[in-house]
């Protein structure tokens, strides 16, 4: 999977199948997508209900190939983990990752070439500004659903597991 900027200066790589395709309307989505929209010719990145729509891959199999040195962080607090990373050519949201051990990383939908995976489900509903429009085969849910925390915990382990064996490799 490829995800550019809108003015193609930096491009992202993701390989395999995301761990999961959402849209979340929580808080500090829409807050931070605000303050990226209001960036000088920044595209849009919120829907019409509030919601931002991510890609969620492992961070091990996320990787920039082309202007890592136009990649800005952004935080909506100076205390947050959170960085919303733009691409500071053209003021793009490209990604989320975070300062902690989270070992995900969140690409802005939008960035995508080409058909992104279909979404899976909408977190944060709560936070919606409106509920008309929604795509009724797309499950919501008021929070963080335990089917998202679930496919993350498969994810971690696939991961240590990844490194197990390649830890084991070496060794021999």
């Amino acid at each position: 999977m490829i995800a550019t900027c809108i003015c193609g200066s930096v491009e992202i790589e993701a390989v395999g199948t995301p761990i999961a395709s959402v849209v979340c309307y929580c808080k500090d989505c829409q807050e931070g997508a605000r303050n990226i929209e209001a960036l000088p010719g920044a595209p849009a990145v919120l829907d019409a209900a509030g919601g931002s729509a991510y890609l969620v891959y492992r961070k091990d199999r996320v990787s920039c190939s082309k202007g890592a040195t136009l990649m800005q962080p952004l935080k909506i607090r100076p205390t947050s983990t959170t960085n919303r990373v733009i691409a500071a050519c053209c003021n793009s949201a490209m990604l989320l990752n975070f300062d902690d051990s989270k070992h995900w990383i969140d690409i802005y939908r939008d960035r995508v070439r080409g058909t992104a995976p279909p979404t899976q489900m909408h977190m944060c509903t709560r936070f919606k500004r409106s509920v008309q429009g929604a795509p009724p085969d797309i499950p919501g849910y008021a929070g963080y659903p335990f089917r998202f925390l679930a496919q993350l915990l498969k994810a971690r382990l696939a991961m240590s597991l990844e490194r197990a064996r390649l830890a084991s490799r070496r060794s021999q």
